[in-house]
Order: C-alpha cells, then sequence, then structure tokens
C-alpha cells in the first residue's frame, strides 16, 4: 500500500507560525523584554520574552495601520526609555490621549498592554501582601498628552510621549476606488482578494519600509505633571 501523499505546507514565515499569513509579518520589528514574573513562574527562562507582530494580529484578530501604528509606538518609545537594556515588562505606565472608548484607543492600547504589561484595575493583581508582580492600574486614559501615547519608566521616572503620522503612507488611488465598494459588501471576490492585498501593502510599508523613520514615529521626552 501506499502511503498518502504529504499535505502541502504554507511555505516561509507562514509555516513558521502555523498559518498563512503575509511574510512581511516576520519582517516586522520584534521586542525582547524582561518579564521578572514570568521568571518568578518559570514561564521564561530568566523571564527573556520575545514579542513579535503576529503576536499583535492575534490579539488585536486582525492586521491593519492601526494595530502597525500601536506596534511601532509602542516599541521605539520602548526603545528610547530602555537604550542599554531590555525593556521591564509589568514596569511601565502607558498612558493613553483617548478615553478608553475613544475611536480606536482601545486597540492601540491593547497591544501597548502585550508589549508593557500595563492593564487597568481588571489586570493581575499581584503576588503576596504587598501584591508583587501586580499590573493593574498602569494603564491610564485620557491623559494630558500632547502623544497618541506616552510611557513611564517606574525605576528612573523617565518617561516618552509618542505619535504616528501614518499620514506619510497613504492610501492609493486603487485603494481608494475598492475601499468603498468593500465595506458596502458590493465588491466581487476577486475585488476583495485585492482589496486585502492592498490593505496589508500599506501595513507593510508602514512595518517594514518605514519602521525606524522618525517622520512616521515620533518620539520626544515627556515630564509627567505629577
Amino acid at each position: 500500500m501506499t502511503s498518502p501523499a504529504p499535505t502541502p505546507q504554507p511555505s516561509g514565515s507562514a509555516a513558521a507560525h502555523g498559518a498563512r499569513h503575509p511574510d512581511f509579518f516576520a519582517q516586522a520589528p520584534s521586542l525582547r523584554v524582561r518579564d521578572p514574573l514570568a521568571g518568578f513562574l518559570g514561564a521564561a527562562e530568566d523571564g527573556i520574552v520575545e514579542y513579535h507582530y503576529i503576536d499583535a494580529v492575534r490579539l488585536a484578530g486582525h492586521s491593519c495601520p492601526t494595530v502597525a501604528a500601536a506596534w511601532l509606538m509602542t516599541i521605539q518609545g520602548l526603545r528610547a526609555l530602555y537604550p542599554e537594556q531590555l525593556p521591564e515588562r509589568g514596569g511601565i505606565d502607558v498612558y493613553m490621549r483617548g478615553e478608553r472608548d475613544e475611536g480606536v484607543t482601545g486597540v492601540m492600547a491593547s497591544v501597548a498592554t502585550l508589549l508593557t504589561g500595563a492593564t487597568v484595575e481588571t489586570g493581575f493583581g499581584g503576588i503576596g501582601p504587598a501584591g508583587r508582580y501586580s499590573r493593574r492600574n498602569l494603564l491610564h486614559y485620557g491623559a494630558p498628552i500632547e502623544g497618541t501615547l506616552a510611557l513611564r519608566r517606574h525605576d528612573s521616572g523617565q518617561a516618552v510621549q509618542v505619535d504616528a503620522d501614518t499620514s506619510l503612507v497613504p492610501w492609493g488611488d486603487e485603494m481608494r476606488h475598492l475601499m468603498p465598494k468593500a465595506v458596502a459588501e458590493v465588491a466581487t471576490p476577486d475585488e476583495l482578494r485585492r482589496f486585502g492585498l492592498l490593505w496589508q501593502q500599506r501595513v507593510r510599508a508602514m512595518l517594514v519600509e518605514h519602521a525606524d523613520d522618525p517622520r512616521l514615529i515620533r518620539v520626544q521626552t515627556w515630564q509627567p505633571r505629577h
């Protein structure tokens, strides 16, 4: 009896992630952090955890310019705060300019939470009477900042505010034609496939071609008022 032919597997980075995602996801900037809680509980050796853009996509359930901008803003902000060491996950406050139910603020905050561990009152409450490793009340909305979000280190008090100018990577003419049809659910299957391809092309341009472009992601020192 002959053995059945092996099932074709996705190629490239898609195979590594076990799903058919765009290959450029693996080209986006990644971030290594030190998470003392993960180290304490044996979830990661020395508490070192590495995050990739696919983690944010799985968290949000989609890939879009908002998710990409939040990913880059948080990473660039953390790199500015920790130029010579790994960011300490759980040791960072996150401040969002928007309110939690305003526009895409919640989506961006969830990406920042993924990378920093900062949560509202519903997060991990800590270990022991002192609440060691607590992640609660580290995420703040409606903050008086100029950027979209701000990050502050607990240990040093250093802080930065970060903003993104996604107009640097605009939609092309073809997308401006396709988007109304896709949203109105009148696009053909071929048009929908083209829509998805063009959508991710813009995300790729942000994450790969402009990942370190200071015109896209602006980081500046911030002095909290308290």
